[in-house]
């Protein structure tokens, strides 16, 4: 039998290697854990157990009592978990209850990624933010490895070592930073000046918890804000302002000037972590095309909130859902649930509704408005940087 020549042999070698990388590219990531960083669209109960549990009807749809989140059921982040075959995360502030071993949430529901500098009962923004959320991270992730080599329930508690360099990081955060600013009565272009600072705080912390043996991170853009009725309600605009869905157009293009230069930050942190996979997930694009097209994505409302009381969109600061009033001696519910959630976009004029949280997860899992356009399963792959 003649052998083949070198040539042939590097070249069955080459392809060899090819196909072990195709195979490899194109096999599901294993995410044995999800460490999250967010505001109220990922909170799954962090503020709810330092100021306060959300209280009912939040939590209706599915828990059937108040869980931790502002929603009358699961959000975004819930469906990640379960698309995995994980638990749903448990606040890393949330003492009662709570088992770490597939990650933790950091997310706490009105927080920004750059400092506030007022309280929440001032402003309305929770003090944990971003940075004080790496902060957490950075000490649940030395001290989780002292306490869980004690054994016993610790092991059973506490992620693995090599868990947070094979987990998956998702971020959704940043709307509070805007909607701060107009609340401070700022114009849009007194907003915008300081989204370079904003962002630069982002790449600095993402940049950290690569440091500490990240590897994969899942990044939300923001939503279209101005589609919400506490902006709406709030802060007023022209008739000129307003467009076709009733969304207010310098919020949203606001949050869309935001988004671009995220996207930018994204590319940019890809050439400075190279070991990282890094996806950019727009949805804006896919909670502004369940807004503006509401009825024949099978919702019968788009702008008006299913649990509040009174006004235009159904929504009062300060009368929010599950607000009572004191009536001759007896306390009223005023602040009620819709019948149908499921029917409804907004739950309460912040956030949105379980049936929403699970339209969008349904457009946004199979990478269709990801950069780059890799699912939700293969965010472990990293893309060459051109």
């Amino acid at each position: 039998m003649e052998l083949p020549s070198s040539v042939s042999v590097v070249s069955i070698f080459t392809l060899l290697l090819i196909s072990q990388w195709v195979a490899f590219a194109t096999s599901p990531c294993h995410f044995p854990a999800i460490f999250n960083f967010g505001d109220s669209n990922s909170d799954t109960g962090g503020l709810s157990a330092v100021f306060g549990q959300a209280p009912p009807p939040h939590g209706e749809s599915y828990f059937h009592h108040p869980a931790g989140r502002y929603c009358d059921g699961r959000l975004i982040i819930d469906f990640i978990a379960k698309s995995f075959g994980l638990p749903y995360l448990s606040a890393y502030l949330d003492s009662v209850g709570s088992n770490f071993t597939h990650g933790a949430n950091f997310a706490t529901a009105g927080s920004t990624i750059r400092p506030q500098n007022s309280t929440l009962h001032q402003s309305g923004f929770s003090p944990i933010s971003l940075d004080v959320q790496w902060n957490e991270f950075y000490d649940f992730h030395r001290r989780s490895q002292i306490i869980r080599s004690q054994g016993g329930v610790y092991k059973k508690l506490l992620p693995k070592a090599e868990d947070f360099s094979h987990a998956l990081y998702t971020f959704d955060i940043g709307q509070n930073d805007l909607t701060s600013g107009y609340f401070s009565n700022m114009t849009s272009s007194e907003v915008k000046a300081y989204v370079p600072d904003v962002l630069d705080q982002f790449k600095n912390i993402v940049s950290y918890i690569y440091g500490q043996g990240g590897r994969n991170f899942w990044i939300h853009n923001t939503g279209p804000f101005g589609c919400l009725a506490y902006v709406l309600e709030r802060i007023p605009i022209s008739a000129a302002e307003v467009d076709r869905s009733g969304c207010g157009t310098p919020f949203n293009e606001v949050a869309q000037y935001f988004n671009r230069g995220l996207k930018k930050v994204v590319f940019q942190l890809r050439k400075k972590l190279p070991l990282a996979a890094i996806t950019y997930v727009d949805v804006y694009s896919v909670k502004y095309k369940l807004i503006s097209q509401a009825r024949k994505h099978g919702f019968n409302e788009s702008l008006r909130a299913c649990c509040g009381h009174g006004g235009k969109y159904n929504y009062n600061r300060q009368l929010g859902c599950g607000a009572k009033r004191t009536v001759g001696g007896k306390e009223i519910l005023v602040g009620k649930s819709c019948k149908d959630p499921s029917k409804w976009i907004s739950w309460d004029g912040v956030h949105y509704t379980q049936a929403a949280n699970k339209w969008i997860f349904d457009r946004i899992v199979d990478g269709s408005f990801s950069d780059p356009p890799v699912p939700l399963k293969m965010a472990c792959q990293r893309q060459p940087v051109h």
